[in-house]
């Protein structure tokens, strides 16, 4: 919440003027800062004792808030703590940059097929991503081709021991990675932001000399500097464009 201005309130949850209880104003506030992009939906909120300051309020206070807005849908709690779940903006809407990298809108490629395995990552993505040479990781593939037949674009995603250990719906492709049944990870960044990673992403494009494609290699690490994923596609740039999008937070 560092980009809101701090409120002065009295450090008690008795009623305030009118009968309303502090935590219901508390509840009302919050509300109003997450419906303005404080906090986009699907990041994490800050932890009680952040919120507790923020508003000049008890820890109780805010307890009793969040279960407030919890109980009314308007934010949700896992293990890893509060994020916003506001009505009309979906959080389980794809990320603006999409996994995977370089997968066009659904509908557009005649043929696609994506799966997982656990294995030593391709040549290259060890040292980037922090993992000790030989080490098995998750590995993501990804093939589609144009409605001709004609290869488009390949895709290849390792990702990092941070990753694995911090976002369970990952996790959990480990004893399933066998590479023979279909990897449906679209929502990737979306898992990763609700475990409270934001992702920082790198793409380098370059040619790959004597043929018509190109090399996108995407580096991606969290708040904290560190790791999470590798990717590098080769895309056919006759057959195909590359578009990314980007959005802007909006100023407050």
């Amino acid at each position: 919440m560092a980009r809101t201005t701090p409120h002065q309130h009295v450090r008690t949850g008795r009623p305030l003027i009118g009968g309303e209880p502090l935590y219901r104003r508390v509840a009302a506030e919050l509300l109003g800062e997450l419906r303005a992009g404080t906090v986009p939906p699907g990041e994490r909120l800050p932890g009680e004792r952040q919120l507790a300051e923020h508003f000049g309020v008890s820890r109780e206070t805010v307890r009793q808030a969040l279960q407030l807005l919890r109980r009314e849908g308007l934010i949700a709690t896992d293990r890893r703590g509060s994020h916003a779940a506001l009505p009309g903006v979906p959080v389980e809407a794809p990320a603006v940059a999409g996994f995977p990298l370089g997968a066009p809108q659904a509908g557009r490629e005649a043929v696609a097929r994506a799966t997982v395995t656990w294995e030593v990552p391709p040549p290259g993505h060890a040292e980037p991503l922090g993992l000790a040479p030989g080490r098995p990781t998750l590995v993501h593939r990804y093939w589609c081709a144009s409605p001709g037949g004609r290869e488009q674009r390949t895709a290849v995603t390792s990702f990092s021991a941070v990753t694995l250990a911090e976002v369970e719906e990952l996790a959990r492709y480990r004893d399933r990675a066998d590479g023979t049944g279909a990897a449906e990870l679209r929502r990737t960044y979306d898992w990763m932001r609700r475990a409270g990673l934001s992702l920082h992403h790198r793409d380098t494009i370059t040619r790959i000399p004597g043929t018509p494609s190109v090399r996108v290699t995407r580096q991606v690490h969290d708040q904290h500097a560190r790791p999470l994923e590798l990717t590098e596609l080769v895309m056919d740039v006759q057959e195909d464009a590359l578009v990314y999008e980007f959005m802007v937070p909006a100023a407050v």
